[in-house]
Parts: C-alpha cells; structure tokens; sequence
C-alpha cells in the first residue's frame, strides 16, 4: 500500500489552531433571571427566542439559571444540556452552568427548527433556529478521492481526522484527538467504502507502547481494539463520523466534520 500522508502533515497545525473564520457563532441565553418591583423572578424563556442563521455556523446554548434544556421539537436534531444526547453528553433537564453547542449541517438548509424545554414548554419556553438555504435532505454523496484531506468540527478545535480515499474503495482514516483522561491518542485503520450506502467503516485501532527516540523499541508497540468508526458525507466540505468504541470512557456518538484542506491535484467530487 502506497500511503501519501506525508502530503497532510502540515494540516495537523491547522487542526490544532485553526478558527472557524468562515462560521458564525450564536449564543442563546437559557433561563435565567429578572428584576421587578425589588423582586427577582425566574425567567422561563430562550434570549434571543429566534436567531437566524447558515449552514456551518454554530449556536450555543447557556443555562443563565433554573432546570432547563434544550430539545428539538422534532426529537431528532438535538437534544442538549450537559452536552448533547448522542454526542458524548447528557441532554436531561439541568440546574448547573451549562452551555452546550450544535453545529448547522448542510441536511438542516431550508429548515425552521423549533426547540422548547422539557421542563417549560408547556410554559411557552419554546425557541426557533431559521436556516437560510434550501434542503438538500440527508442523501449521502459518494465518497470519492477528493475527500482526501484534514478535516475536523469547528467546535472541537485542536483535534481532528485524516483521511485518505485509496484505490478498490479502501479509505484510511486515523483520528488525532485525546483519550478521556486528557492525554493523547490516536486511533484508526483501513476500512472499507460501500458506494450503495456512500458510506465508509473503519475498524479502529489504538496505537500505544511506543516511546521517544533513542527509546524507541517496536515489539513494545501495541494496536489493541478501538471500536467502529462510519463516515458519511452530504457535500464536499461537511460530513460526519459516527463512532462506537468498545473502550472505557469514549462511548458512542458522532462529531460533525468540517474540511480544513484538500490535496491541491485533486478534485471533488
């Protein structure tokens, strides 16, 4: 197997640094509190209740105070408050600081997404994201050479994946991001792609045992298990990487994929 990684290496400081300068950011604040005739009140409302924005850009929720969170009125599209079902977090109704962010993908264009709390919706704390665009759905596009590149979701800077699309519908894939306890790690594999789902499964593996030079010594290198990793992609630039890991404390879940660079002789698609 002839592996052109070397071509990527200087993406790994843009995965470490890179800003999100073509996104924007929306803050809604959750709950909170209001004065009245000397008197502090709960407030039981989203500010502000609806916010406009595009694909790519990012809205981020903060509990200002109370047992709040925030749910999709679709049950699909998000869920969050101690970080976001589905992704790592728990989107059960909370009264810590929390603040919690969801990214706008591409299969959300066109859309209005109504939102309320579990605890007050039914007080009218409810809330609106407009998505500017038209929807495409969430077809898959097919996984072709172009998507070879860095690539990472713009909340998470400073980890991300590289990916390089191979011959015979093979795909490499190794994450670089950090274990539970906060050190690092890297995990991944070659897998396949499967053109009738456009969808590409890597068995991951862990690389660990090694050690820095002269104290390198490669039979203490071991590549036990990870887990699964399945990507799928709806345009040339976004994505995202399902994950389901058999070791303790990375769970399952998904992280959104955002390109940072493309291999400059190849297209996509």
């Amino acid at each position: 197997m002839h592996l052109h990684l070397r071509k990527l290496w200087p993406a790994l400081l843009l995965l470490v640094a890179a800003p999100s300068v073509w996104a924007a950011t929306h803050t809604v604040s959750v709950g909170g509190t209001y004065e009245s005739g000397g008197y502090t009140y709960p407030s039981i409302g989203f500010t502000p209740r609806t916010v406009a924005v595009n694909v790519g850009d990012t809205v981020t929720f903060t509990n200002a105070g109370g047992t709040h969170n925030v749910d999709a009125d679709d049950e699909t599209s998000f869920r969050c408050a101690n970080g976001c079902d589905g992704a790592g977090g728990n989107g059960n109704p909370s009264d810590a600081a929390w603040s919690s962010t969801i990214t706008i993908t591409p299969a959300m264009a066109g859309h209005q997404i109504g939102y309320h709390c579990d605890v007050h919706g039914s007080m009218g704390m409810t809330g609106t994201i407009v998505v500017s665009g038209t929807g495409g759905g969430t077809t898959n596009v097919p996984i072709s050479a172009g998507f070879t590149g860095a690539w990472y979701d713009p909340n998470q800077s400073g980890h991300g994946i590289f990916l390089e699309v191979l011959a015979n519908n093979q795909i490499l894939a190794w994450w670089f991001t950090f274990a539970p306890d906060g050190t690092q790690a890297w995990f991944g594999n070659v897998g396949g792609i499967d053109p009738a789902t456009n969808t590409a499964t890597v068995a991951a593996l862990k690389t660990q045992g090694g050690a820095w030079i002269p104290n390198f010594n490669p039979a203490n290198v071991t590549q036990p298990v990870w887990g699964t990793l399945v990507f799928s992609f709806t345009d040339c630039n976004h994505g995202r990487v399902d994950f389901n890991s058999s070791v303790t404390g990375y769970g399952q879940g998904h992280m959104d994929l955002t390109r940072i660079t493309q291999i400059d002789t190849l297209s996509c698609p």
